[in-house]
């Protein structure tokens, strides 16, 4: 009889556990599914000049009904440049003939322009871009009011001298509107533990940015597939759950993935949430055979048709385009 009631009380113990965990249990607050992919590349090197080696990495905005990617060129000898193409479907692309901003100052000479993001705030478009000249890579900012012309703000976070940053600085997203007063911006910087991480600036004007916080935003998890780098990827959204940042993670193998996390609308540098597996992973020949193997690597967001579309680099090659939704609780 003892015997019996002590696995009776036992099973109703089990019971009560698993009910407190289901209930207990936190659901992710973004859900991110992607829809459809392309199979093949929507824009490949080609010719023998700047496009030559490498078309990867883009930015991406909707212009007058029209999807258009500024994209990293890379030429045969490695420099880079930012290229242009436009496309009504958002998967067949018209690719300009000549980049619209190639390598000319001193903190990109020999290395070139890389890796841009754009938005549009007010009458002007902002492209964050990373200057290398061999030797640093900084995060720098050019503005045009055409996409085309652009002019060059020049190194807006310089590398080695952030509140915790002492490396390279890299990857500007820019949140699309003032928060307390202030522009916000997550970026890659470099840690004294040689490790790359995601921190947050501000600035009172676009153009003028220093570190916002004393150390990186997003905590670093050993084992998971973003435990090695956490890069940010388009600007973000606001949303009524807070500031969606889609972003980029590396494992110890330097497998990138796509993944998101989600930050406190009235304070840019809490975290609320963030993914537990990323939502895009390399998985055709041409995301994973490149000039870097096994990389899908998301620059580009727009919102088209009220379908949201994000383009990304393959093994730094090539462009890719995926139909994702979005959803949001809170």
């Amino acid at each position: 009889m003892t015997f019996s009631i002590s696995i009776r009380l036992t099973a109703f113990l089990i019971g009560v556990c698993l009910i407190s965990v289901c209930q207990t249990a936190k659901s992710p607050s973004v859900s991110v599914a992607v829809d459809w992919s392309s199979s093949t590349p929507v824009i490949s090197p080609s010719g023998s000049g700047a496009a030559s080696a490498g078309t990867f990495n883009p930015g991406a905005v909707f212009q007058d009904g029209k999807v258009i990617l500024l994209f990293r060129e890379q030429d045969k000898v490695g420099a880079s440049s930012i290229g242009y193409a436009s496309s009504q479907d958002g998967i067949h692309f018209t690719v300009r003939d000549q980049p619209v901003l190639s390598p000319e100052a001193d903190y990109e000479r020999d290395g070139g322009v890389e890796d841009p993001r754009v938005l549009k705030i007010g009458d002007i478009y902002y492209m964050t871009n990373t200057g290398y000249n061999k030797r640093d890579a900084q995060l720098c900012l050019a503005t045009s009011t055409d996409l085309v012309r652009w002019q060059r703000k020049g190194v807006i976070l310089p590398a080695y001298k952030g509140n915790w940053n002492t490396g390279w600085t890299k990857s500007g997203a820019i949140v699309p509107q003032k928060i307390n007063g202030k522009w916000w911006m997550y970026y890659l910087g470099t840690a004294p533990d040689k490790r790359d991480y995601m921190g947050l600036a501000s600035s009172d004007d676009l153009l003028h940015w220093s570190d916002a916080t004393e150390k990186p935003v997003l905590p670093r998890r050993a084992g998971s597939f973003d435990s090695r780098v956490m890069e940010p990827g388009p600007p973000p959204i606001i949303t009524g759950a807070g500031i969606l940042l889609i972003y980029n993670g590396a494992d110890g193998n330097l497998v990138y993935t796509t993944a998101w996390a989600l930050f406190d609308k009235a304070d840019p540098t809490k975290l609320i949430d963030r993914a537990e597996q990323p939502f895009l992973r390399p998985q055709t020949e041409w995301q994973r055979v490149g000039q870097v193997p096994n990389v899908v690597f998301t620059e580009g967001m727009v919102k088209k048709n009220n379908e949201w579309w994000i383009y990304y680099g393959g093994a730094d090659k090539y462009v890719g385009a995926s139909k994702i939704t979005i959803s949001l609780s809170h």
